[in-house]
């Protein structure tokens, strides 16, 4: 359909609103015609994550009505899935426009004749996850654009298992949102009869559970007082991280003022995302002046988590995702042996693009580490295949996401910050810093070190280019990368893994996915991948060397980045 059949259907709608009516009008009639394009040349698309994209008017933007027809096409099929009363939980973070949204989704689950359990007011996705389970709801659905720019918001949707859809849940929801060919065929019409509130009693199921994790209640006794900077980023942060730490027995936790109010213009920040330094400025400084142990800072929805430690310099350094996970698993298996927990039926997950180190710490401790394809419903979909069979520990990705215990079925920057805390309650008790640990694990497994390389290429031409730029990887995969031969291809698109050496090929067992990894014969792994969820093609750069004492880490490191840079160069010639 073109732009202007699609123009005309909403400004003859009975549900479009006259402001929304005017605001095309004026997009239109505007000499440069970009905005009305980019609006209007194609839907929206749910995809296998829901919709995310930027706010405005229009059938590709994120507006009343594409959240609409959204919730219809989830409403049909879980109608079609479910008999008997259907129920579903929404939240919703701090961004604009994020509880109008969340009411909207309300009002058309509930013209559907579908039970909804609302939040009162903005909560992280990760308790969303624990809610569906807790209330026994067939689906659920979170209003976050999660670390996007301001300009952003987004969909999640989610199953009874309270992961987020997936194969094949997800693609039969986007044909129901593809059926409806009108914005007369989504009921707007609210039965506040069916809308419950969700209060604190949610907040206290969940936050009893997270404390239910702990595993060192003597070492964070004994280190109460460790100092910690804690930024909510303007986000949900604020609803839940300083209470479980307190919980927890942790007394002397530093907010950062100027980033408590939840306000999704982001005003202190570019990019609300604690995977940027910038976002973490005003945690450090403060960091500085009280010379705290850990700093921690959440993004909006509170599903990631990013930290900064002192290191053996004497200066606050921002640790990675992967340098964080790793840390994780290794405290969480150590306690487990410890504990005389581990029976060989236990597990952790990571993703495959996530550090390899992750899988030599679990082989230490003989424990399986399964990888799934990027994105958590993948982990979550793990989870469920092997419940009852083996036991979830932990586990995350590189994206500073990361999931302990099985309650919740999403990433978890609440459970995550209580457990960072705890870790660093456990290596200070055992005479360590933060980072003096994660030099301790890199001696023990090798030095792994990880880099992330983003191009962000927006609309319909960026989205042309990037499409072109993995057919041009595939077509002519580099011969090498780093000064080492590229000896292993793996196609996640085709599911087929080729030895370049023997040209021996097998399948890959997991779902498709438009990724590509080349392997080198020094160890080294580069993965591309188009972005699920914003108009970018990432590289992941992972090299690594052994490491046989601390004094030379920063050394070998600087080697690493090197490795990491002249890689990335080749790719970009």
């Amino acid at each position: 359909m073109d732009i202007e059949k699609k123009v005309a259907l909403w400004l003859s709608s009975a549900q479009v609103d006259a402001d929304t009516k005017e605001q095309i009008k004026t997009l239109r009639a505007a000499k440069d015609d970009t905005e009305y394009i980019e609006s209007f040349y194609k839907d929206l698309e749910f995809g296998t994550g829901g919709l995310r994209g930027i706010m405005g008017v229009g059938t590709n933007r994120m507006n009343k009505y594409t959240v609409g027809m959204a919730t219809q096409g989830l409403a049909n099929y879980l109608k079609q899935s479910f008999n008997g009363e259907i129920s579903v939980a929404i939240a919703h973070d701090s961004r604009n426009n994020s509880r109008f949204f969340a009411e909207t989704t309300a009002d058309v689950f509930s013209s559907n004749g579908i039970k909804v359990f609302l939040f009162q007011s903005l909560r992280p996705t990760p308790e969303l996850s624990f809610a569906i389970r807790h209330l026994g709801c067939q689906g659920g659905v979170v209003l976050t654009a999660s670390h996007n720019p301001k300009e952003y918001n987004g969909y999640k949707a989610y199953w009874n298992d309270g992961a987020q859809l997936i194969p094949p849940h997800d693609l039969i929801v986007i044909k129901e949102v593809g059926k409806i060919e009108s914005l007369d065929e989504v009921r707007f019409d609210r039965n506040s009869e069916l809308i419950s509130p969700i209060g604190e009693e949610l907040d206290e199921a969940y936050l009893k559970m997270i404390e239910s994790l702990s595993l060192s209640p003597s070492e964070i006794s004994e280190q109460k007082d460790l100092k910690i900077v804690f930024s909510s980023i303007h986000g949900t942060g604020i609803t839940l991280v300083p209470p479980i730490l307190s919980r927890l027995g942790f007394s002397n936790v530093h907010v950062v003022q100027q980033q408590k109010e939840p306000d999704g213009n982001f005003p202190t920040v570019v990019y609300p995302n604690p995977e940027e330094a910038e976002a973490m400025t005003l945690a450090l400084k403060q960091a500085e002046e009280i010379d705290a142990d850990l700093v921690m800072a959440t993004d909006p929805d509170s599903d990631r988590v990013g930290i900064a430690v002192k290191n053996t310099m004497g200066h606050f350094q921002l640790l990675n995702g992967n340098q964080t996970g790793a840390m994780l698993i290794y405290y969480l298996l150590s306690k487990w042996q410890e504990n005389h927990k581990l029976t060989s039926k236990e597990y952790i997950v990571k993703t495959i693009v996530t550090t390899d180190l992750i899988e030599r710490i679990a082989e230490s401790f003989d424990v399986k580490c399964y990888n799934t394809l990027t994105g958590f419903k993948y982990i979550a979909e793990l989870i469920r295949e092997l419940e009852g069979k083996e036991k979830f520990i932990g586990g995350g990705e590189e994206s500073y996401g990361y999931l302990i215990g099985d309650e919740v079925r999403d990433k978890d920057a609440i459970a995550s910050c209580a457990m960072i805390a705890e870790m660093a309650a456990w290596a200070k008790s055992n005479g360590k810093s933060i980072f003096e640990l994660l030099i301790e694990v890199n001696t023990k497994f090798g030095l792994y070190h990880e880099g992330l390389k983003s191009l962000t290429k927006k609309g319909k031409s960026g989205s042309e280019e990037i499409q072109a730029m993995m057919i041009k990887f595939r077509e002519n995969p580099p011969k090498t990368l780093g000064g080492s031969a590229v000896s292993l291809i793996k196609d996640y698109k085709s599911s087929e893994v080729t030895n370049l050496a023997t040209s021996a090929t097998e399948k890959i067992d997991l779902p498709t996915s438009n990724v590509l990894q080349f392997f080198t014969e020094d160890g080294s792994k580069i993965s591309v991948r188009p972005s699920g969820t914003e108009p970018k093609i990432k590289f992941y750069f992972s090299v690594n060397t052994s490491l046989n004492d601390s004094s030379s880490y920063f050394s070998k490191l600087e080697g690493l980045q090197n490795k990491i840079n002249q890689i990335a160069k080749e790719l970009e010639d």
